[in-house]
Protein backbone atom coordinates (compact mmCIF):
# COMPACT_ATOMS: atom_id res chain seq x y z
CA UNK A 1 0.00 0.00 0.00
CA UNK A 2 1.36 3.37 -0.83
CA UNK A 3 2.01 5.83 1.97
CA UNK A 4 -0.51 7.88 4.32
CA UNK A 5 -0.45 11.70 3.65
CA UNK A 6 -2.90 12.57 6.66
CA UNK A 7 -0.75 14.84 9.20
CA UNK A 8 -3.19 13.80 11.97
CA UNK A 9 -0.56 12.48 15.34
CA UNK A 10 -1.49 9.10 16.55
CA UNK A 11 -2.28 8.27 19.98
CA UNK A 12 -1.30 4.86 20.88
CA UNK A 13 -4.17 2.69 22.92
CA UNK A 14 -2.27 -0.20 25.08
CA UNK A 15 -4.35 -2.36 26.99
CA UNK A 16 -2.76 -4.19 29.97
CA UNK A 17 -3.90 -6.94 31.79
CA UNK A 18 -3.41 -6.77 35.88
CA UNK A 19 0.09 -8.33 35.57
CA UNK A 20 -0.69 -11.17 37.96
CA UNK A 21 -3.46 -12.68 35.55
CA UNK A 22 -1.20 -11.82 32.56
CA UNK A 23 1.02 -13.90 30.44
CA UNK A 24 -0.62 -17.07 31.45
CA UNK A 25 1.24 -18.89 28.42
CA UNK A 26 4.14 -18.72 30.13
CA UNK A 27 3.12 -21.12 32.51
CA UNK A 28 6.73 -23.09 33.38
CA UNK A 29 7.73 -20.09 34.87
CA UNK A 30 6.78 -18.95 38.62
CA UNK A 31 3.98 -17.07 39.20
CA UNK A 32 6.00 -14.03 40.43
CA UNK A 33 8.46 -14.35 37.38
CA UNK A 34 4.94 -14.25 34.77
CA UNK A 35 3.99 -10.56 36.81
CA UNK A 36 7.26 -9.00 36.69
CA UNK A 37 7.53 -10.04 32.73
CA UNK A 38 3.95 -9.21 32.23
CA UNK A 39 4.57 -5.38 33.78
CA UNK A 40 8.29 -5.18 32.20
CA UNK A 41 6.94 -5.90 28.98
CA UNK A 42 4.09 -3.24 29.21
CA UNK A 43 6.58 -0.71 30.66
CA UNK A 44 8.88 -1.67 27.75
CA UNK A 45 6.09 -1.37 24.69
CA UNK A 46 5.15 2.17 26.06
CA UNK A 47 8.08 3.95 26.80
CA UNK A 48 8.94 3.41 23.19
CA UNK A 49 5.43 4.20 22.56
CA UNK A 50 6.14 7.62 24.22
CA UNK A 51 9.17 8.67 22.15
CA UNK A 52 7.92 7.47 18.88
CA UNK A 53 7.52 10.27 16.54
CA UNK A 54 4.11 11.25 15.32
CA UNK A 55 2.56 9.71 18.68
CA UNK A 56 1.08 12.37 20.52
CA UNK A 57 0.19 10.69 23.88
CA UNK A 58 -0.34 7.05 25.09
CA UNK A 59 -3.35 6.00 26.72
CA UNK A 60 -3.05 2.67 28.93
CA UNK A 61 -5.98 1.18 29.70
CA UNK A 62 -5.35 -1.22 33.05
CA UNK A 63 -7.14 -1.90 36.12
CA UNK A 64 -3.74 -2.62 38.15
CA UNK A 65 -3.11 0.48 40.08
CA UNK A 66 0.28 -0.01 40.80
CA UNK A 67 0.83 -0.38 37.70
CA UNK A 68 -1.40 2.64 36.77
CA UNK A 69 1.04 4.60 39.30
CA UNK A 70 4.12 3.60 37.32
CA UNK A 71 2.57 4.33 34.21
CA UNK A 72 1.63 7.55 34.90
CA UNK A 73 5.01 8.09 35.95
CA UNK A 74 6.61 7.35 32.47
CA UNK A 75 4.83 9.54 31.24
CA UNK A 76 1.12 7.66 30.20
CA UNK A 77 -2.16 8.62 30.47
CA UNK A 78 -4.37 5.64 32.04
CA UNK A 79 -8.18 5.02 32.39
CA UNK A 80 -9.82 1.95 34.13
CA UNK A 81 -11.06 -1.23 32.20
CA UNK A 82 -14.21 -0.66 31.75
CA UNK A 83 -14.91 -4.13 30.29
CA UNK A 84 -12.31 -6.02 31.34
CA UNK A 85 -13.58 -9.74 29.92
CA UNK A 86 -14.10 -7.99 26.50
CA UNK A 87 -10.91 -6.47 24.94
CA UNK A 88 -12.62 -5.09 21.78
CA UNK A 89 -15.23 -3.65 23.59
CA UNK A 90 -12.16 -2.03 26.06
CA UNK A 91 -10.63 -0.68 22.64
CA UNK A 92 -13.78 0.75 21.35
CA UNK A 93 -14.25 2.51 24.56
CA UNK A 94 -10.65 3.72 25.30
CA UNK A 95 -11.05 4.63 21.46
CA UNK A 96 -13.81 7.07 22.27
CA UNK A 97 -12.02 8.72 25.17
CA UNK A 98 -9.00 9.34 22.29
CA UNK A 99 -11.62 11.53 20.68
CA UNK A 100 -12.82 13.14 23.40
CA UNK A 101 -9.43 14.29 25.08
CA UNK A 102 -7.36 14.30 21.62
CA UNK A 103 -10.23 15.85 19.03
CA UNK A 104 -8.57 14.56 15.41
CA UNK A 105 -5.73 12.08 16.93
CA UNK A 106 -6.30 8.24 15.59
CA UNK A 107 -6.57 6.11 17.76
CA UNK A 108 -4.19 3.21 17.45
CA UNK A 109 -4.47 -0.28 19.33
CA UNK A 110 -0.91 -1.48 20.32
CA UNK A 111 -0.41 -5.07 22.44
CA UNK A 112 1.38 -4.66 25.34
CA UNK A 113 3.58 -7.52 25.11
CA UNK A 114 6.30 -5.87 22.46
CA UNK A 115 9.48 -5.86 24.65
CA UNK A 116 11.85 -5.24 21.91
CA UNK A 117 10.05 -2.71 20.32
CA UNK A 118 11.50 0.00 18.00
CA UNK A 119 10.47 3.54 17.70
CA UNK A 120 11.52 3.88 14.24
CA UNK A 121 9.62 0.75 13.27
CA UNK A 122 6.56 1.93 15.15
CA UNK A 123 6.75 4.97 13.09
CA UNK A 124 6.80 3.15 9.97
CA UNK A 125 4.31 1.14 10.16
CA UNK A 126 2.47 4.11 11.72
CA UNK A 127 3.21 6.65 8.32
CA UNK A 128 1.36 3.84 6.53
CA UNK A 129 -2.28 4.13 8.14
CA UNK A 130 -5.09 5.65 5.64
CA UNK A 131 -6.32 8.71 5.94
CA UNK A 132 -9.86 7.23 6.63
CA UNK A 133 -10.81 3.65 7.18
CA UNK A 134 -8.81 1.34 8.84
CA UNK A 135 -5.23 -1.10 8.73
CA UNK A 136 -3.38 -3.67 10.96
CA UNK A 137 -0.15 -5.20 11.04
CA UNK A 138 -0.06 -9.39 11.64
CA UNK A 139 2.00 -10.81 14.24
CA UNK A 140 5.19 -13.02 13.47
CA UNK A 141 3.27 -16.04 13.42
CA UNK A 142 1.24 -14.71 10.82
CA UNK A 143 -2.76 -14.96 12.18
CA UNK A 144 -2.91 -12.41 15.08
CA UNK A 145 -2.52 -8.79 15.26
CA UNK A 146 -0.31 -6.50 17.26
CA UNK A 147 -1.50 -3.41 15.91
CA UNK A 148 -4.91 -1.97 14.68
CA UNK A 149 -5.32 1.88 13.80
CA UNK A 150 -8.18 3.44 12.17
CA UNK A 151 -10.02 6.60 12.53
CA UNK A 152 -12.78 7.07 14.83
CA UNK A 153 -15.82 6.61 12.78
CA UNK A 154 -14.51 2.82 11.79
CA UNK A 155 -13.08 2.00 14.77
CA UNK A 156 -13.85 -1.74 15.23
CA UNK A 157 -11.55 -3.91 16.03
CA UNK A 158 -11.68 -7.82 15.66
CA UNK A 159 -8.93 -8.94 18.48
CA UNK A 160 -8.81 -12.36 19.21
CA UNK A 161 -8.37 -16.03 17.76
CA UNK A 162 -7.44 -15.42 13.73
CA UNK A 163 -7.84 -11.70 14.12
CA UNK A 164 -5.52 -11.48 11.09
CA UNK A 165 -7.72 -12.95 8.91
CA UNK A 166 -11.08 -10.87 11.08
CA UNK A 167 -9.48 -7.87 10.17
CA UNK A 168 -8.80 -8.72 6.96
CA UNK A 169 -12.90 -9.58 6.26
CA UNK A 170 -14.26 -6.65 8.33
CA UNK A 171 -12.43 -4.41 5.50
CA UNK A 172 -9.46 -3.52 7.15
CA UNK A 173 -6.26 -2.43 5.29
CA UNK A 174 -2.92 -4.97 5.73
CA UNK A 175 0.34 -2.88 6.17
CA UNK A 176 2.95 -4.52 4.65
CA UNK A 177 6.24 -3.02 5.87
CA UNK A 178 9.73 -4.16 7.63
CA UNK A 179 8.59 -3.69 11.43
CA UNK A 180 9.96 -7.05 12.52
CA UNK A 181 9.86 -5.68 16.37
CA UNK A 182 6.32 -4.53 15.92
CA UNK A 183 5.17 -7.67 15.00
CA UNK A 184 7.23 -9.63 17.78
CA UNK A 185 4.46 -10.46 20.57
CA UNK A 186 5.21 -12.54 23.45
CA UNK A 187 3.11 -15.47 23.73
CA UNK A 188 4.94 -18.13 24.96
CA UNK A 189 8.53 -19.00 26.27
CA UNK A 190 9.73 -18.95 22.13
CA UNK A 191 8.83 -16.22 21.74
CA UNK A 192 10.24 -14.60 24.80
CA UNK A 193 13.85 -16.99 23.89
CA UNK A 194 13.28 -15.06 20.24
CA UNK A 195 13.10 -11.66 22.03
CA UNK A 196 15.73 -11.79 23.82
CA UNK A 197 17.72 -12.87 20.98
CA UNK A 198 16.56 -10.11 18.94
CA UNK A 199 17.38 -7.13 21.75
CA UNK A 200 14.53 -6.43 24.60
CA UNK A 201 13.72 -2.91 26.39
CA UNK A 202 15.66 -2.18 29.82
CA UNK A 203 12.65 -3.36 31.75
CA UNK A 204 12.57 -6.79 30.31
CA UNK A 205 16.41 -6.97 30.84
CA UNK A 206 16.27 -6.87 33.82
CA UNK A 207 13.11 -9.13 34.90
CA UNK A 208 14.92 -11.78 32.93
CA UNK A 209 18.33 -11.12 35.10
CA UNK A 210 20.07 -9.60 31.62
CA UNK A 211 19.91 -5.97 32.58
Amino acid sequence: MSPATHPRPSVVVVPVKPPAVGKSRLGDLPADQRRDLAEAFALDTVEVALHTEGVAAVLVVTDDFQLAARLRGAGCDVIPDGVADDLNATLVQAAAEVVRRWPGAVPVALCADLPGLVAHELRAVLEQVPATGSAFLRDRAGTGTTLYAADPDHFDPRFGQDSAAAHLAAGAVEIDVLAPSVRADVDNLADLNAALVAGVGPHTAAATGRG
